[in-house]
């Protein structure tokens, strides 16, 4: 790819890891003629195990440190990060650091803020994993350290600390465009979120609502979801050549 494009940097999300995107990279790419890049978190997929618990500033450390890295070992130049759930945060967090480096950005599903509802589905889904099929499923994608991922997810998330937590400082730095695509029927936040992340951005901002979709858009609506960020790198003049 010409070098002057920029790089789609897929951000997973709490239990997530580069094999459950599926086919969305390779679609992503096609659509936008960009190249696309998922990469697997500390801790996460087929990355080597955390060391120790999560930080609780675990979303702006990934902005500040890990990416500068995975740009620099990568030789990669402007970024678009794309992110899904706490991805999404970790995206917005990124373009705030990094003003100069990111043309644009990219939220699905993401979280502005703790909701009762984020903390209702969490205790839902930790609960569900106490079954031996689920957890194990789980461990297909995570080995040794899907306890690690479960426990970093659900301790951290209902946690009184993290209780206060907002995207509001990162959205009012914002300086590039934003997309928030978020499912009408999302087990963990409701459209609050992504009119909240489009509010408080001074960056032009969209909000998407996805028709009968949930927390996972990549797999319930993926035609929906390339299409979506197609056009609106498009209209922002930042897309290739498909």
């Amino acid at each position: 790819m010409p070098g002057h494009r920029p790089t789609l940097l897929l951000l997973h999300d709490s239990l997530g890891c580069v094999e459950l995107w599926r086919e969305v990279p390779e679609r992503l790419a096609r659509a936008t003629g960009l190249r696309v890049l998922a990469y697997d978190r500390l801790g996460f997929g087929r990355s080597d195990p955390h060391p120790g618990p999560l930080a609780p500033d675990f979303i702006a450390e990934e902005a500040e440190a890990t990416i500068p890295l995975l740009r620099d070992r990568l030789g990669l130049g402007d970024l678009i990060p794309l992110g899904h759930s706490v991805g999404g945060a970790m995206a917005v967090a990124t373009a705030a650091r990094h003003p100069d480096l990111c043309r644009a950005v990219v939220t699905v599903s993401a979280q502005a803020f703790v909701e009762d509802r984020t903390t209702a589905g969490i205790r839902a889904e930790a609960e569900a994993f106490r079954d031996p099929a689920r957890f194990a499923r789980l461990a297909r994608h995570h080995g040794a350290k899907a306890r690690w991922a479960l426990d970093a997810w659900t301790g951290t998330w209902l946690s009184p600390a993290f209780a206060g937590w907002t995207q509001d400082e990162a959205l009012r730095r914002l300086r590039c465009p934003l997309l928030a695509l978020h499912g009408d029927r999302d087990e963990y936040g409701s459209p609050a979120h992504p009119r909240r992340l489009a509010a408080l951005t001074p960056a032009p901002a969209e909000v998407v609502l996805l028709d009968g979709c949930g927390h996972l858009p990549h797999r319930e609506q993926p035609a929906r979801l390339v299409a979506e960020v197609a056009r609106f790198l498009s209209a922002h003049a930042i897309a290739g050549d498909p």
